[in-house]
């Protein structure tokens, strides 16, 4: 296999739901569905983070979950819940249900919406519009939650919320632009594969680059280099594509590493570069990926190629 037969690069989009199965879509790179129109680009203004400072927006990668803000909302629920037929579904299910009737989005509106990475809780959502409550209560709150559940949220950054908005909880606000809610095993399907490769080894492949991009320290997707990795992730699956080959090639990803670019002094362009090794005879080769997250939404400048 050659380094030049790399595809082109397309989107791991938002997930299609059909009746309670959902899988994920592969979109081009410019097909976004936003939960609401949110701030402009040219409203939100420039901003140059620092390479060790957050920028005021966030590309987080992790799972929403939910509080009752006090025990009255957490009643009203469970009256909901009581005038509906429940049997015989599980409790998860019937509050499902529960959230997504139209007649029930008042309660949805009251409900504190929290987002974990790494199972630590990081930011509270602030949905900009009713859609966006729409979005939260149908694709974030799943009937029948894994472990392998990924919430992509996309917003600016805010305040600490008030204690008494999430029944004590006080952590920084993400007002929510967009939002993509997937499987980690359908995000891995999504992503386009050679016709000759099977399929079992490429999934394999793709796991393990994304579990390394999920474990990276201290990703709460504010950092510039966190919020290139992140987009890079779900957006460009050209990264998973290569790390195949070279595994076809025997040779192993050993790091990936993010740096400020030199080449925009007007833009915050990040640099990310990944590095193999060949497993006989330990020479290494470089690939590297640059993106720019100057704005809210990330965009590749220059496709992956040696370095």
């Amino acid at each position: 296999m050659s380094d030049q037969e790399i595809a082109p690069a397309g989107g791991i989009g938002p997930v299609e739901r059909r009746g309670d199965r959902q899988s994920a879509i592969v979109v081009p790179e410019e097909c976004h569905r936003c939960a609401s129109p949110g701030p402009t680009e040219e409203a939100d203004g420039d901003y140059d983070a620092p390479f060790g400072e957050p920028s005021p927006y966030v590309y987080a990668l992790g799972q929403i979950s939910f509080r009752f803000p006090d025990v009255g909302v957490e009643r009203e629920f469970a009256q909901s819940i009581g005038r509906t037929d429940a049997a015989p579904r599980t409790d998860r299910e019937a509050l499902y249900e529960t959230l997504t009737r139209s007649e029930n989005r008042y309660l949805v509106r009251q409900l504190c919406f929290v987002f974990n990475v790494q199972g630590m809780e990081t930011y509270i959502l602030e949905p900009s519009d009713s859609h966006s409550y729409g979005l939260l209560a149908e694709e974030a709150i799943r009937s029948n939650p894994k472990t392998t559940d990924l919430d992509v949220v996309i917003g600016r950054r805010g305040p600490l919320s008030a204690p008494e908005a999430c029944n004590g909880l006080t952590l920084p606000t993400v007002r929510l632009a967009q939002l993509y809610s997937f499987d980690r095993d359908e995000l891995v399907h999504s992503i386009q594969r050679p016709d000759s490769v099977a399929e079992e080894g490429f999934e394999a492949t793709a796991k393990e680059v994304l579990d390394r991009v999920l474990r990276m320290t201290d990703n709460t997707g504010a950092m510039p280099q966190h919020r290139a990795m992140n987009y890079l992730a779900v957006r460009y699956p050209v990264i998973y594509q290569q790390t195949f080959r070279k595994h076809a090639d025997n040779a192993s990803l050993t790091s990936i590493e993010v740096q400020r670019s030199d080449v925009s002094e007007n833009r915050t362009v990040m640099d990310a570069i990944f590095t193999y090794m060949d497993r006989a005879t330990f020479l290494t080769t470089k690939y590297g990926v640059r993106a720019d997250v100057h704005n809210m939404f990330p965009f590749v400048v220059s496709p992956l190629s040696p370095v």
